[in-house]
């Protein structure tokens, strides 16, 4: 056991690059000694967690899904609106509920639990769904799933904050990314070889190994060496929105930025509906979701460490540059759906718009987020961001239900257009934010 717990330390020193693996910055002494260990089950736990949230991707494989079992192109526009409402609108109410637990990796077992379960539900589904009530049905289970996924969300933060030290946990994050992309790249692999496979059968299975994926993300979490907690300063939900608001009130750059910010939602918007226009040209057929899934991760691992470099530099750049590839990916999209030929009539091009898409969407992504943090001071940072994200969640609710009304009338292709059009005016107002780095 002695022998081992040496081989961990040194195979910790050399992932993290440092020379003494009692390097304690920020956290418990108590929890010094059990750094290593915890670190490879953080690994280990976050590596389950984002293959499964990629195995069950509300932006690809569920729409997949729908398209299989003929459910509504209304309900489609909903999977992403519920996906991240659900995760996003409860955290300024359960991060009050998670401080008052002295110890809160419980918090985070049960989040990724009520996942696998959600997860086994949707691959059911999968099998025996038909039509609107298949459709309801997958909705009603991502709510769940959702809801589950900010509890996890927020207690695992929390727990690697006092089990893993700075300079350290983005190497965590950086590692586990990765191993997950390469874990993704091969599932996409495997659908391409299935080809002509039957669909609702093969992603079944898909889902299955998403709920094992959280199972193994529990199993690990509820392993972590976790010393207790303070459970003071815990601040009332009702009190937090009130003085949120009031800070919205007087500070226009917060407010200015969240109207950017929500402009930006067309990139996860748009990027179900390029789903399905592939769907509908591969119909059944699994290699063209195994396709989708591989340039989706490729496009993932390339785009994250440039936009993160740019994002330092100037995160509003950042975000008025990926509002002007989301008009550009918008309106590709839609005129690949209008024009005739027979390489339209394949799943390839949407392929290419699609990773293109996730591209630009990782930059909306690290730009907004980097932006808030700068922006922010640390007194306020955790109130801005929780703020930020439960009015972020309102909005996907809200606009993702006009956008599902819109695609059942329009078409996606024509609602691609009409987020481009949302694209420009999120480009506008991001190119007239101060700068904060």
């Amino acid at each position: 056991m002695a022998e081992q717990d040496v081989s961990q330390s040194r195979l910790f020193e050399w992932l993290t690059g440092d020379e003494d693996s009692r390097l304690c910055d920020d956290i418990p002494e108590g929890a010094c000694n059990e750094q290593p260990r915890n670190f490879f089950l953080h690994l280990w736990a976050s590596l389950g967690n984002k293959l499964a949230d990629e195995l069950s991707s509300a932006r690809l494989v569920l729409p997949w899904l729908m398209g299989i079992i003929g459910a509504p192109v209304w309900m489609i526009g909903l999977l992403v609106p519920i996906r991240e409402a659900g995760a996003l609108l409860p955290q300024i109410f359960v991060a009050g509920f998670i401080r008052l637990k002295p110890k809160r990796k419980g918090v985070w077992v049960m989040g990724a639990i009520l996942q696998a379960f959600a997860a086994f539900a949707l691959a059911g589904l999968a099998l025996t769904g038909s039509g609107s009530m298949g459709g309801a049905a997958v909705l009603i289970v991502l709510i769940a799933l959702s809801l589950a996924r900010g509890l996890s969300s927020i207690a695992s933060k929390d727990v690697m904050g006092k089990t893993i030290a700075k300079r350290r946990r983005g190497t965590l994050m950086g590692w586990s990314g990765s191993i997950a992309g390469a874990a993704t790249l091969v599932a996409g692999g495997v659908l391409m070889l299935l080809g002509d496979q039957p669909g609702n059968l093969a992603l079944a299975v898909l889902l299955c190994v998403a709920a094992c994926s959280w199972l193994v993300n529990a199993l690990c979490a509820a392993r972590i060496k976790e010393v207790p907690g303070a459970v003071e300063g815990g601040e009332n939900a009702w009190d937090s929105i009130k003085l949120g608001l009031s800070l919205m009130r007087d500070d226009r750059t917060f407010l200015h930025f969240n109207v950017a910010r929500a402009l930006l939602l067309s990139s996860a918007l748009a990027l179900p509906y390029i789903a399905l226009l592939g769907q509908q040209q591969s119909g059944a057929d699994l290699g063209g979701l195994g396709l989708l899934v591989v340039v989706s991760g490729i496009a993932g691992m390339v785009a994250s460490p440039v936009w993160g470099k740019l994002a330092d530099q100037s995160s509003r750049r950042v975000m008025r540059n990926a509002a002007i590839g989301t008009i550009m990916c918008c309106l590709l999209g839609a005129s690949f759906a209008w024009l005739p030929g027979g390489w339209t009539q394949s799943v390839w091009p949407y392929a290419l718009v699609y990773g293109l898409l996730v591209i630009v969407h990782h930059g909306v992504r690290l730009g907004r987020k980097t932006y808030i943090v700068d922006m922010a001071t640390q007194d306020d940072r955790a109130l801005y961001v929780a703020l930020s994200n439960t009015l972020t969640g309102v909005l996907m609710l809200l606009v993702g239900g006009v956008i599902g009304a819109l695609a059942q009338w329009l078409g996606s292709a024509a609602l691609l257009v009409l987020l481009a059009v949302t694209a420009a005016g999120a480009m506008l107002s991001a190119h007239k934010l101060p700068e904060v780095e």
